[in-house]
């Protein structure tokens, strides 16, 4: 079964997350979502996965945010935050696992628990 994490090597979280992966025994596919940002199908996939609204995947703490005055409470399209993230990966929640079908955000890493 194949399993993706949205990674950034820089944070914690994702390399603690990829640390559990791999003592479960999962050697996932790393996507360097800052290099490479995610389509609009993969993210509108990934917002169907975790079954949560897109603005669930924004980091509003993140500097860029307030540059871009995004807010929680902004009433924007689904389609609107997708082409924000595409934009700006660094805005993206981190790390997302993908794992037969299922989704999951690793804050904390054992989220990823429930779908492997």
């Amino acid at each position: 079964m194949k399993t993706e994490i949205y990674y950034n090597p820089r944070c914690s979280k994702c390399r603690r997350t990829l640390a559990l992966l791999q003592e479960n025994g999962i050697d996932p596919s790393i996507v360097p979502y800052l290099d490479k940002p995610p389509s609009r199908n993969a993210l509108s996939q990934i917002i169907r996965m975790l079954d949560t609204d897109p603005r669930d995947l924004v980091r509003f703490k993140e500097g860029k945010a307030r540059e871009l005055g995004l807010s929680r409470k902004d009433k924007r399209s689904q389609a609107a935050w997708i082409q924000i993230l595409r934009e700006h990966p660094s805005l993206l929640e981190r790390p997302i696992v993908i794992h037969g079908g299922k989704a999951a955000i690793g804050r904390p890493p054992e989220n990823v628990i429930r779908i492997l």
